[in-house]
């Protein structure tokens, strides 16, 4: 697992020793920043953009984000043994500002009231492919007001996942990348 571009590029990443954890892959990260920069389908700079990463495990989407110059990125994590991976990434890659852990699961981080200060551009989901909480989660992100108005969620999920949605979430674009399924959407003004 490593960092594929920006300032941190090249960069490898501490990884947990069991096999509960599952990391998003080089391939899929690689395609989900392919996408953001250079589709017509979005309008997103990674420069100056919040970032939220649920489920962030060791970090591999949100410090992607931090060498590709994002201004903050929060990380969701609830398990405490991930977390130590993900501060130990944080460590071996010198961030020291723009960023943020929330050791919590985020359905109790999202019952508080106003515990994340901004609005996000960019927010990414990566539950457990067992996770049936999905349709729940995006209702909750979106009902909470953290998305800016042109801002963007991507969802990691199993290829053969069946997920429901709001019906005031717009999918923009969905891709397959051996087993995983890539979801983009936005908030249906």
């Amino acid at each position: 697992m490593r960092i594929i571009a920006g300032d941190l590029k090249g960069s490898t990443l501490y990884m947990p020793k069991n096999k509960k954890t599952r990391p998003l892959k080089d391939m899929a990260k690689e395609s989900i920043f392919n996408l953001l920069c250079h589709s017509n389908k979005f309008s997103f700079e990674f420069e100056k953009s919040c970032i939220l990463d649920i489920y962030a495990g060791i970090g591999s989407f949100g410090l992607e984000c931090i060498s590709r110059k994002a201004r903050d990125v929060h990380f969701v994590e609830k398990e405490k043994y991930v977390v130590k991976i993900l501060k130990k990434n944080i460590d071996k890659l010198k961030i020291k500002n723009n960023f943020k852990i929330y050791e919590n699961d985020i359905f109790a981080l999202l019952k508080k009231k106003n515990i994340f200060k901004l609005k996000f551009d960019l927010i990414f989901c990566d539950p457990p492919f067992e996770n049936k909480d999905i349709k729940k989660l995006i209702e909750l992100i979106l009902s909470k007001n953290l998305l800016n108005k042109n801002g963007i969620v991507v969802i990691h999920r199993n290829r053969n996942s069946e997920d429901k949605f709001p019906s005031f979430f717009k999918i923009v674009d969905e891709r397959i990348y051996g087993i995983s399924k890539l979801i983009f959407g936005t908030h249906l003004l």
